[in-house]
């Protein structure tokens, strides 16, 4: 049975990767719940993205002037992309100049999305997508995301895809303009997005690689609202950093463990890694921090994933973090107030005060 520690003890917690609430536990040892609220709305943020596929800006995939493709724009490198090329262009703030340098590279070199289907939906008879057909907006392409790039995933990786890993599924489409022109021409592939849905580069094809959802430690992960944004510097307002990164493999080489003994097994190694990182035993309860770590489901444990995230922030009581600024290792605010360490635990085992009527301990 898993409990949760005092008040006077550093907390510490598993994050999963479906949002459930937390358990109401008695004390003693750790309590094992996932921040509903931050989780939620971050599962919520990364379908948005999902949907857009992070390509639905006014003018991702404009055509020429005279509607027809020039070898000379992005656009022709995208019309040529099938399985297996990756492509990369130059991110821009400015909606209506991103993606306009979209180019085919080696993928062993940076790139933002790694084809895994072709999709012209000029080839499905029927007015949706026929001459003079209304553009499909946001939900309507994440349908057809779902519709096509889900199944074409799979039988990309060979049902080797970690759904709750670093990489999610994402589905280029024409700008309104070119939907208008008569562009039906579509790409579906895997994409690096950080939390917040920044497409982030990243070098190798995904099926050569782990598709672990870790962070290198001493990231800090940025707060909006207190949910977990994108990366920032330590220095920043931020949810949590990372402390350490952790191989379940290493403990447990066959199947995959229950969630029980990956919290029985994390709860040491975390632990000791607060310890190292923060410089001392006492740290993390004198910053009055949250230890809390990942676990691995059957889905992402049969797509390779072993490696999960250890990580130090605040918990609200309400759900979500609270927004810390500085790294755990030096001075922090929480709340832009310095934390304030709890009392001291005084030694020894401390006794439950015993019920009416019920003998002293000890008699």
């Amino acid at each position: 049975m898993m409990e949760s520690m005092s008040e006077e003890q550093p907390e510490k917690r598993s994050r999963r990767a479906a949002a459930k609430p937390p358990r109401t536990m008695s004390a003693t040892t750790t309590r094992r719940a996932l921040i509903a609220v931050a989780v939620g709305a971050v599962v919520a943020a990364v379908a948005t993205i999902a949907i857009a596929g992070g390509f639905n800006s006014g003018e991702n995939l404009r055509p020429s002037d005279n509607g027809q493709r020039s070898a000379a724009t992005g656009d022709s490198a995208f019309a040529q992309a099938e399985a297996g090329d990756c492509l990369n262009w130059t991110p821009s703030d400015d909606p209506q100049q991103d993606r306009q340098d979209v180019a085919i590279v080696e993928c062993g070199s940076e790139h933002r999305f790694e084809v895994v289907a072709p999709l012209d939906l000029a080839n499905y008879p029927g007015a949706e997508f026929g001459p003079g057909a209304r553009y499909p907006g946001a939900l309507r392409f994440a349908s057809l995301r779902d519709e096509h790039c889900v199944a074409a995933v799979d039988s990309y990786l060979g049902s080797g895809f970690d759904p709750y890993g670093k990489f999610s599924i994402g589905l280029m489409f024409p700008s309104e303009a070119a939907w208008g022109e008569g562009d039906r021409a579509m790409r579906c592939g895997l994409q690096y997005s950080s939390t917040a849905g920044t497409l982030l580069p990243f070098t190798g094809r995904v099926a050569d690689q782990d598709q672990s959802n870790i962070w290198e430690p001493g990231t800090c992960i940025g707060i909006n609202q207190n949910v977990p944004s994108d990366p920032v510097d330590c220095a920043e307002p931020h949810a949590y950093e990372v402390i350490s990164v952790v191989d379940l493999s290493t403990q447990f080489p066959g199947a995959l463990p229950s969630v029980e003994d990956q919290d029985r097994y994390l709860e040491g190694v975390c632990t000791q890694a607060s310890n190292e990182y923060l410089g001392s035993a006492d740290a993390l309860r004198d910053k009055t921090l949250t230890l809390f770590w990942d676990n691995v489901d059957v889905e992402s444990w049969l797509a390779g994933s072993r490696r999960v995230n250890c990580s130090v922030g605040k918990e609200l009581d309400t759900g979500g973090f609270a927004t810390v600024t500085g790294t755990a290792r030096g001075d922090i605010l929480i709340n832009g107030q310095p934390p304030v360490p709890p009392p001291p635990v005084p030694e020894g085992r401390s006794l439950p005060t015993p019920l009416p009527g019920a003998p002293a301990p000890g008699n």
